[in-house]
Protein backbone atom coordinates (compact mmCIF):
# COMPACT_ATOMS: atom_id res chain seq x y z
CA UNK A 1 0.00 0.00 0.00
CA UNK A 2 3.09 2.50 0.90
CA UNK A 3 4.65 1.62 -2.56
CA UNK A 4 1.12 2.06 -4.19
CA UNK A 5 0.50 5.52 -2.41
CA UNK A 6 4.70 6.23 -3.92
CA UNK A 7 3.88 5.10 -7.74
CA UNK A 8 0.41 7.58 -7.50
CA UNK A 9 2.39 10.49 -6.30
CA UNK A 10 5.06 10.49 -7.99
CA UNK A 11 2.39 10.24 -11.02
CA UNK A 12 0.24 13.16 -10.07
CA UNK A 13 3.91 15.20 -9.33
CA UNK A 14 4.75 13.96 -13.08
CA UNK A 15 1.34 15.19 -14.23
CA UNK A 16 1.59 18.53 -12.43
CA UNK A 17 5.38 19.31 -13.66
CA UNK A 18 3.53 18.71 -17.52
CA UNK A 19 0.81 20.69 -16.84
CA UNK A 20 2.68 23.84 -15.19
CA UNK A 21 5.45 23.57 -18.48
CA UNK A 22 2.75 23.45 -20.52
CA UNK A 23 1.15 26.59 -18.63
CA UNK A 24 4.78 28.19 -18.74
CA UNK A 25 5.51 27.82 -22.63
CA UNK A 26 1.96 28.92 -23.30
CA UNK A 27 0.66 31.70 -21.26
CA UNK A 28 2.27 34.48 -23.74
CA UNK A 29 1.09 32.73 -26.80
CA UNK A 30 -1.38 32.00 -28.98
CA UNK A 31 -2.58 27.87 -28.61
CA UNK A 32 -3.93 28.09 -32.12
CA UNK A 33 -0.91 29.64 -33.80
CA UNK A 34 1.05 27.19 -32.13
CA UNK A 35 -0.65 24.50 -32.90
CA UNK A 36 -1.09 25.68 -36.50
CA UNK A 37 2.51 25.66 -36.90
CA UNK A 38 2.88 21.96 -35.60
CA UNK A 39 -0.11 21.02 -38.21
CA UNK A 40 2.24 22.46 -40.77
CA UNK A 41 5.33 20.87 -40.06
CA UNK A 42 7.37 18.39 -42.67
CA UNK A 43 5.79 15.59 -42.04
CA UNK A 44 8.85 13.47 -43.58
CA UNK A 45 11.23 14.95 -40.71
CA UNK A 46 8.83 14.56 -37.97
CA UNK A 47 8.65 10.63 -39.03
CA UNK A 48 12.13 10.15 -38.93
CA UNK A 49 12.51 11.56 -35.34
CA UNK A 50 10.60 9.29 -34.25
CA UNK A 51 12.08 6.57 -36.03
CA UNK A 52 14.88 7.76 -34.01
CA UNK A 53 13.94 6.77 -30.81
CA UNK A 54 12.57 3.62 -32.08
CA UNK A 55 16.25 3.17 -32.76
CA UNK A 56 17.04 4.74 -29.51
CA UNK A 57 15.16 2.31 -27.45
CA UNK A 58 16.28 -0.73 -30.01
CA UNK A 59 20.18 -0.50 -29.23
CA UNK A 60 19.90 -0.26 -25.76
CA UNK A 61 17.57 -3.73 -26.38
CA UNK A 62 20.78 -4.64 -28.49
CA UNK A 63 23.49 -3.73 -25.58
CA UNK A 64 21.11 -5.52 -22.70
CA UNK A 65 21.20 -8.46 -24.99
CA UNK A 66 24.80 -8.65 -25.59
CA UNK A 67 25.32 -9.08 -22.02
CA UNK A 68 22.72 -11.49 -20.59
CA UNK A 69 24.09 -13.54 -23.56
CA UNK A 70 27.36 -13.88 -22.01
CA UNK A 71 25.55 -14.37 -19.22
CA UNK A 72 24.48 -17.75 -20.65
CA UNK A 73 20.46 -15.97 -20.28
CA UNK A 74 17.83 -16.81 -23.10
CA UNK A 75 16.32 -13.54 -24.20
CA UNK A 76 15.41 -12.62 -27.47
CA UNK A 77 15.64 -8.98 -29.17
CA UNK A 78 11.59 -8.36 -28.57
CA UNK A 79 12.09 -9.48 -25.03
CA UNK A 80 15.04 -6.93 -24.21
CA UNK A 81 12.82 -4.30 -26.03
CA UNK A 82 10.50 -4.45 -23.96
CA UNK A 83 12.42 -4.28 -21.30
CA UNK A 84 14.04 -1.08 -22.56
CA UNK A 85 10.63 0.61 -22.57
CA UNK A 86 9.66 -0.50 -19.23
CA UNK A 87 13.09 0.97 -18.18
CA UNK A 88 11.84 4.29 -20.22
CA UNK A 89 8.66 4.35 -18.80
CA UNK A 90 9.37 3.76 -15.14
CA UNK A 91 12.68 6.11 -15.46
CA UNK A 92 10.30 8.98 -16.62
CA UNK A 93 7.25 9.16 -13.83
CA UNK A 94 10.09 8.43 -10.93
CA UNK A 95 12.70 10.86 -9.31
CA UNK A 96 15.71 10.94 -10.92
CA UNK A 97 14.86 8.22 -12.75
CA UNK A 98 15.01 5.83 -9.55
CA UNK A 99 12.41 3.11 -10.53
CA UNK A 100 13.31 1.81 -13.87
CA UNK A 101 16.13 -0.71 -13.16
CA UNK A 102 14.42 -1.84 -10.44
CA UNK A 103 11.40 -2.48 -12.48
CA UNK A 104 13.49 -4.29 -15.24
CA UNK A 105 14.88 -6.86 -12.94
CA UNK A 106 11.30 -7.64 -11.82
CA UNK A 107 9.79 -8.07 -15.31
CA UNK A 108 13.14 -10.01 -16.19
CA UNK A 109 12.64 -11.80 -13.20
CA UNK A 110 9.18 -12.68 -14.63
CA UNK A 111 10.76 -14.29 -17.63
CA UNK A 112 12.95 -16.74 -16.07
CA UNK A 113 16.37 -14.32 -15.68
CA UNK A 114 18.75 -14.60 -12.38
CA UNK A 115 18.43 -11.24 -10.44
CA UNK A 116 22.52 -11.50 -10.66
CA UNK A 117 22.45 -11.54 -14.42
CA UNK A 118 19.76 -9.07 -15.14
CA UNK A 119 21.18 -7.09 -12.15
CA UNK A 120 24.91 -6.80 -14.19
CA UNK A 121 23.75 -6.34 -17.13
CA UNK A 122 21.98 -3.74 -16.05
CA UNK A 123 24.45 -1.41 -14.05
CA UNK A 124 26.44 -2.31 -17.29
CA UNK A 125 24.17 -0.45 -19.36
CA UNK A 126 23.39 2.54 -16.92
CA UNK A 127 27.90 2.63 -16.85
CA UNK A 128 27.82 3.19 -20.76
CA UNK A 129 25.03 5.59 -20.70
CA UNK A 130 26.95 7.77 -18.39
CA UNK A 131 30.20 7.80 -20.13
CA UNK A 132 28.74 8.44 -23.19
CA UNK A 133 27.01 11.73 -21.90
CA UNK A 134 29.70 12.63 -20.46
CA UNK A 135 32.19 11.84 -22.82
CA UNK A 136 29.63 13.71 -25.43
CA UNK A 137 28.94 16.34 -24.08
CA UNK A 138 32.53 17.50 -22.87
CA UNK A 139 33.61 17.33 -26.66
CA UNK A 140 30.63 19.15 -27.85
CA UNK A 141 30.74 22.02 -25.01
CA UNK A 142 34.43 23.28 -26.56
CA UNK A 143 32.27 24.52 -29.87
CA UNK A 144 29.14 25.24 -28.15
CA UNK A 145 30.16 27.13 -24.40
CA UNK A 146 29.14 30.73 -25.97
CA UNK A 147 25.44 29.54 -25.82
CA UNK A 148 25.26 28.89 -22.24
CA UNK A 149 24.43 31.68 -19.79
CA UNK A 150 25.72 32.26 -16.20
CA UNK A 151 22.57 29.94 -14.92
CA UNK A 152 23.37 27.46 -17.18
CA UNK A 153 27.20 26.97 -16.74
CA UNK A 154 25.80 26.53 -13.19
CA UNK A 155 23.20 24.09 -14.16
CA UNK A 156 25.86 22.09 -16.64
CA UNK A 157 28.27 22.08 -13.63
CA UNK A 158 25.99 20.26 -11.44
CA UNK A 159 24.52 17.83 -13.85
CA UNK A 160 28.19 16.98 -15.13
CA UNK A 161 29.46 16.79 -11.24
CA UNK A 162 26.35 14.35 -10.61
CA UNK A 163 26.60 12.31 -13.43
CA UNK A 164 30.48 12.03 -13.01
CA UNK A 165 29.49 10.97 -8.96
CA UNK A 166 26.88 8.42 -10.07
CA UNK A 167 29.88 6.93 -13.01
CA UNK A 168 32.01 6.38 -10.35
CA UNK A 169 29.37 4.46 -7.76
CA UNK A 170 28.66 2.41 -10.60
CA UNK A 171 32.27 1.27 -11.67
CA UNK A 172 32.45 0.08 -7.84
CA UNK A 173 28.98 -0.98 -7.73
CA UNK A 174 29.61 -3.41 -10.52
CA UNK A 175 32.07 -5.03 -8.54
CA UNK A 176 30.42 -4.35 -4.73
CA UNK A 177 27.98 -6.91 -3.50
CA UNK A 178 26.47 -4.31 -1.33
CA UNK A 179 25.11 -2.38 -4.18
CA UNK A 180 23.90 -5.67 -5.95
CA UNK A 181 21.76 -6.51 -2.39
CA UNK A 182 20.28 -3.19 -2.45
CA UNK A 183 18.73 -3.60 -5.67
CA UNK A 184 17.72 -6.83 -4.92
CA UNK A 185 16.39 -5.58 -1.35
CA UNK A 186 14.50 -2.94 -3.80
CA UNK A 187 13.48 -5.54 -6.18
CA UNK A 188 11.63 -7.90 -3.24
CA UNK A 189 9.84 -4.25 -2.06
CA UNK A 190 8.45 -4.09 -5.58
CA UNK A 191 7.54 -8.43 -5.61
CA UNK A 192 5.77 -6.87 -2.12
CA UNK A 193 3.58 -4.35 -3.99
CA UNK A 194 2.46 -6.70 -6.32
CA UNK A 195 1.46 -8.68 -3.55
CA UNK A 196 3.56 -12.01 -4.53
CA UNK A 197 3.37 -14.84 -1.71
CA UNK A 198 6.71 -16.47 0.22
CA UNK A 199 8.62 -12.90 -0.17
CA UNK A 200 10.70 -14.55 2.40
CA UNK A 201 11.70 -17.66 0.64
CA UNK A 202 12.83 -15.71 -2.27
CA UNK A 203 14.81 -13.46 -0.28
CA UNK A 204 17.06 -16.33 0.35
CA UNK A 205 16.91 -17.31 -3.15
CA UNK A 206 17.63 -13.87 -4.22
CA UNK A 207 20.32 -13.73 -1.32
CA UNK A 208 22.18 -17.29 -2.99
CA UNK A 209 22.27 -15.27 -6.47
CA UNK A 210 25.20 -12.72 -5.21
CA UNK A 211 27.31 -15.24 -5.50
CA UNK A 212 26.59 -15.76 -8.73
CA UNK A 213 26.37 -11.82 -9.68
CA UNK A 214 29.80 -11.84 -8.37
CA UNK A 215 30.78 -14.71 -10.62
CA UNK A 216 29.79 -12.91 -13.40
CA UNK A 217 31.00 -9.35 -12.32
CA UNK A 218 34.58 -11.02 -13.10
CA UNK A 219 33.68 -12.71 -16.09
CA UNK A 220 32.84 -9.26 -17.91
CA UNK A 221 36.39 -8.30 -16.10
CA UNK A 222 38.02 -10.34 -17.79
CA UNK A 223 36.32 -9.67 -20.75
CA UNK A 224 36.71 -5.88 -21.62
CA UNK A 225 35.97 -6.23 -25.16
CA UNK A 226 32.34 -6.79 -24.11
CA UNK A 227 32.34 -3.30 -22.34
CA UNK A 228 33.81 -1.45 -25.32
CA UNK A 229 31.43 -2.77 -27.67
CA UNK A 230 28.48 -1.97 -25.48
CA UNK A 231 30.40 1.71 -24.46
CA UNK A 232 30.50 2.25 -28.24
CA UNK A 233 27.10 1.27 -29.31
CA UNK A 234 25.60 3.40 -26.40
CA UNK A 235 27.94 6.72 -27.99
CA UNK A 236 25.69 5.76 -31.49
CA UNK A 237 22.68 5.19 -29.34
CA UNK A 238 22.73 8.71 -27.47
CA UNK A 239 23.72 10.63 -31.16
CA UNK A 240 20.73 9.23 -32.77
CA UNK A 241 18.52 10.88 -29.49
CA UNK A 242 20.39 13.76 -29.90
CA UNK A 243 19.26 13.80 -33.35
CA UNK A 244 15.91 13.93 -32.80
CA UNK A 245 16.17 17.51 -31.95
CA UNK A 246 17.88 18.10 -35.47
CA UNK A 247 14.66 16.21 -37.04
CA UNK A 248 12.45 18.33 -34.75
CA UNK A 249 14.68 21.77 -36.57
CA UNK A 250 14.36 20.73 -39.81
CA UNK A 251 10.31 19.83 -39.36
CA UNK A 252 9.95 23.45 -38.75
CA UNK A 253 11.35 25.06 -42.25
CA UNK A 254 14.85 25.65 -40.54
CA UNK A 255 18.24 24.73 -41.95
CA UNK A 256 21.13 27.13 -41.10
CA UNK A 257 22.67 24.79 -38.30
CA UNK A 258 24.28 21.37 -39.43
CA UNK A 259 22.88 18.28 -37.50
CA UNK A 260 26.56 18.42 -35.73
CA UNK A 261 25.93 21.74 -34.50
CA UNK A 262 22.38 20.74 -33.26
CA UNK A 263 23.41 17.35 -31.90
CA UNK A 264 26.11 19.10 -29.92
CA UNK A 265 23.66 21.45 -28.60
CA UNK A 266 21.55 18.97 -27.18
CA UNK A 267 23.89 16.88 -25.65
CA UNK A 268 25.08 19.78 -23.47
CA UNK A 269 21.34 19.88 -22.92
CA UNK A 270 20.65 16.50 -21.97
CA UNK A 271 24.09 16.20 -19.28
CA UNK A 272 22.48 19.60 -17.85
CA UNK A 273 19.20 18.36 -16.81
CA UNK A 274 19.91 14.72 -16.76
CA UNK A 275 20.70 14.74 -13.28
CA UNK A 276 17.92 17.19 -12.32
CA UNK A 277 16.10 14.96 -9.62
CA UNK A 278 12.42 15.47 -10.49
CA UNK A 279 10.60 13.12 -12.91
CA UNK A 280 11.67 13.41 -16.65
CA UNK A 281 13.10 16.34 -15.94
CA UNK A 282 9.53 18.13 -16.72
CA UNK A 283 10.08 21.85 -16.72
CA UNK A 284 13.57 22.17 -16.21
CA UNK A 285 14.02 20.47 -19.87
CA UNK A 286 12.29 22.85 -21.33
CA UNK A 287 13.48 25.74 -19.80
CA UNK A 288 17.13 25.21 -20.65
CA UNK A 289 16.04 23.92 -23.98
CA UNK A 290 14.69 27.81 -24.08
CA UNK A 291 18.29 28.99 -23.36
CA UNK A 292 20.44 27.03 -25.16
CA UNK A 293 18.72 27.30 -28.33
CA UNK A 294 17.76 30.96 -28.43
CA UNK A 295 19.92 31.48 -31.26
CA UNK A 296 18.37 28.56 -33.09
CA UNK A 297 15.04 29.24 -33.40
CA UNK A 298 13.44 32.96 -33.53
CA UNK A 299 11.35 34.29 -30.45
CA UNK A 300 8.14 33.47 -32.00
CA UNK A 301 8.88 29.41 -32.79
CA UNK A 302 10.49 28.99 -29.64
CA UNK A 303 7.66 27.74 -27.69
CA UNK A 304 6.42 25.58 -30.83
CA UNK A 305 10.21 23.66 -31.32
CA UNK A 306 9.85 22.98 -27.25
CA UNK A 307 6.59 21.43 -27.63
CA UNK A 308 7.36 19.40 -30.68
CA UNK A 309 10.73 18.43 -30.11
CA UNK A 310 10.11 16.99 -26.26
CA UNK A 311 6.81 15.67 -27.81
CA UNK A 312 9.10 13.50 -30.31
CA UNK A 313 12.11 12.44 -28.02
CA UNK A 314 9.76 12.10 -24.80
CA UNK A 315 5.76 12.71 -24.02
CA UNK A 316 5.22 10.15 -26.78
CA UNK A 317 7.60 7.35 -25.39
CA UNK A 318 6.17 7.63 -22.42
CA UNK A 319 2.88 7.37 -23.52
CA UNK A 320 4.05 4.26 -26.10
CA UNK A 321 6.16 2.72 -23.14
CA UNK A 322 3.35 3.23 -20.67
CA UNK A 323 1.12 0.94 -23.19
CA UNK A 324 3.50 -1.59 -23.37
CA UNK A 325 4.17 -1.67 -19.60
CA UNK A 326 0.16 -2.23 -19.00
CA UNK A 327 0.28 -4.69 -21.84
CA UNK A 328 3.08 -6.73 -20.49
CA UNK A 329 1.95 -6.65 -16.95
CA UNK A 330 -1.58 -7.77 -18.13
CA UNK A 331 0.10 -10.60 -19.99
CA UNK A 332 2.43 -11.66 -17.19
CA UNK A 333 1.97 -14.67 -15.61
CA UNK A 334 0.85 -14.55 -11.93
CA UNK A 335 2.94 -17.25 -11.27
CA UNK A 336 6.87 -16.12 -10.97
CA UNK A 337 9.66 -18.43 -11.75
CA UNK A 338 12.35 -20.52 -9.85
CA UNK A 339 15.38 -18.02 -9.93
CA UNK A 340 17.65 -19.74 -11.64
CA UNK A 341 21.46 -19.72 -11.33
CA UNK A 342 23.72 -19.13 -14.27
CA UNK A 343 27.23 -20.99 -14.95
CA UNK A 344 29.86 -18.96 -16.42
Amino acid sequence: MKNNKKFILNSIIFILLIALTFYILLKDQNPMTILEIIMSANLKYVLIGIICMFIYIALEAVNMGRTLKKLNEKSTFLRNYKYALIGFFFSAVTPAASGGQPMQIYYMHKDGIAVSNSTLALLLNLTSMQISTIGIAFVSLIFNYQYLNNLLIILFIVGITLNISALVLLIIGIFSKRLSKWLINVTLKILKFFKVKNIETKKEKFEAELKNYQDGAIYIKNNKMLMVKIVLTTIIQFLIYYSTTYWTYRSLGFSEYNIFKIISMQSILFATVSGIPSPGAVGVTEGAFTEIFRAVYPANIMSTAVLLNRGINFYLFVLFSGIATIINHVKCNKKIPEIKSVEN
